[in-house]
């Protein structure tokens, strides 16, 4: 089974953003794992569409008709919100740490109930949603 792309690849200087374009599409390909199409345009695909202030159906629609990620990135820019280098590394410290001492929006839970439904739950260190992602999906032990 195919996955989509390590959500700490990054374009631009972006997190996630690849991850998110490559199962956009993956999934026009037919390619996406099933239980990833209910999430698209949600949980961080709804996050960094948010962050650059574009709409999910929009950008999908330009990942699809473009296949270098970082033009993609560039006409949300052009469309939304251009993020300085202080918002870059900020948006990038928030996703790559999701998860981490995170009780307090339920963050956490959530994580260790994916870790749990995985066979994963034990595993102290996978302490981030992205941490979790690379080792289900089979780019980390």
């Amino acid at each position: 089974m195919a996955f989509p792309r390590s959500a700490h690849d990054l374009t631009s200087g972006l997190v996630y953003f690849a991850r998110m374009c490559h199962k956009i599409r993956m999934h026009a390909a037919g390619e996406l794992p099933a239980d990833y199409i209910s999430n698209l345009g949600q949980g961080f695909d709804g996050r960094i569409c948010r962050f650059l202030k574009v709409d999910y159906t929009a950008l999908r629609e330009q990942a699809l008709a473009e296949p270098d990620d970082a033009a993609v990135l560039e006409w949300c820019y052009q469309q939304g919100f251009r993020p300085t280098e202080d918002d870059l590394i900020m948006f990038n410290k928030y996703s790559v740490k999701f998860g981490w001492r995170d009780e307090d929006n339920g963050a956490t839970g959530r994580l260790q109930g994916f870790k749990e439904s995985s066979g994963l739950g034990d595993r102290a260190d996978l302490v981030t949603f992205f941490d979790y992602y690379d080792v289900d999906e089979g780019r980390r032990a």
